[in-house]
């Protein structure tokens, strides 16, 4: 018998090592996160710049108001290359890591956030309805876990600036991806915007930012100008419209302050940075105990803007008054 305990000694060793390797396998993440980090899961549904400018806004605000990045809050900031397969598994793995917060930019990313858990607080930006995207019961009490700020350009408004700048105008073409919810609402109240104006509107529609030439370029001949509103697909190739602008003397108008910047010739429109911001204040009232999504209003844009590009303008051969000029916020030379 003597013979046999070193044996059973070595089991009994080897065994307690499993244990224990075992419960620091379970326990070691959880003493690896510091108990008074938050972290916060952001993700995106595309790489352009207002989508980065609304993410930069709010982290930047965010450490104005006490999450700082590095000192007390964490941020994982993830891409989906606009594939929705990819948002909803980033979704899944915000969940799974027991995140704090998700920042959901877009629609699409929002609606993948919201499908993938009801506990954690989501945060919305540049999300036009999210009524319409199945995200919140209404605007003034979403009665859900999502809340934040909505992208609502003022179409109609984007539309009388075009005719303010080529009064001659009588037919538009609207690039759009019929598969973003929040291109749809915007397309409808284009439509009805146009019929006021006594604007033909003629709707081209495209599933992916490679077909975004072509799709320009299929309304040359057919229209006077083109208008591009806050849909993720076409504006990620924003260039490819632009260039067929530029090459056909076709004005080129815009829902939102940066694609102006970009080469667009105008817009009555969202600063994408300052929407972020906006968004950031939500959060950091949500993240203090001071609010909960399911009864925090929505919000609409507080910046609207005028931007004008003048050499847009010249490239597209149009020609910007100068009274419009002295009333816009930003113009570009």
């Amino acid at each position: 018998m003597a013979s046999g305990r070193p044996g059973m000694n070595r089991m009994l060793i080897v065994i307690g090592a499993i244990v224990v390797i075992a419960i620091l396998a379970v326990a070691l993440p959880r003493f690896g996160r510091k108990p008074d980090v938050t972290r916060i899961g952001i993700m995106q549904i595309a790489e352009h710049p207002a989508l980065d400018a609304s993410r930069d806004g709010f982290i930047k605000r965010l450490a104005e108001l006490g999450f700082e990045e590095g000192e007390n809050t964490e941020f994982s900031i993830q891409n989906a290359q606009g594939d929705m397969a990819v948002a909803q598994s980033i979704a899944e793995k915000f969940v799974s890591e027991k995140v704090d917060m998700i920042l959901a930019i877009a629609t699409p990313t929002a609606q993948a956030a919201a499908n993938a858990t009801k506990d954690i607080p989501i945060l919305i930006t540049a999300v036009t309805d999210p009524v319409a995207a199945g995200l919140a019961n209404s605007i003034e009490r979403p009665g859900t876990n999502c809340t934040g700020t909505s992208d609502l350009t003022p179409v109609k408004s984007q539309l009388e600036l075009l005719k303010r700048i080529c009064p001659e105008v009588e037919s538009v073409g609207v690039l759009y991806n019929a598969g973003e919810t929040n291109s749809l609402v915007q397309v409808d109240i284009a439509r009805e915007s146009a019929e006021i104006l006594g604007v033909q509107l003629v709707e081209v529609t495209v599933s992916a930012s490679s077909g975004v030439y072509e799709a320009a370029q299929s309304l040359v001949g057919r229209v006077d100008a083109i208008y591009v509103p806050t849909d993720n697909t076409v504006v990620s190739a924003l260039e490819s419209v632009i260039k067929v602008g530029e090459d056909f003397k076709i004005p080129v108008i815009v829902g939102e302050v940066d694609g102006v910047r970009r080469g667009a010739l105008a817009t009555i429109g969202i600063d994408y940075y300052a929407l972020g911001m906006q968004t950031a204040d939500i959060a950091a009232r949500i993240l203090k105990g001071e609010a909960k999504p399911n009864d925090t209003p929505i919000e609409y844009p507080e910046d609207i803007q005028i931007a004008l590009n003048m050499s847009a303008a010249e490239r597209m051969g149009a020609e910007i008054p100068e009274d419009l000029i002295d009333d816009a916020y930003e113009v570009i030379r």
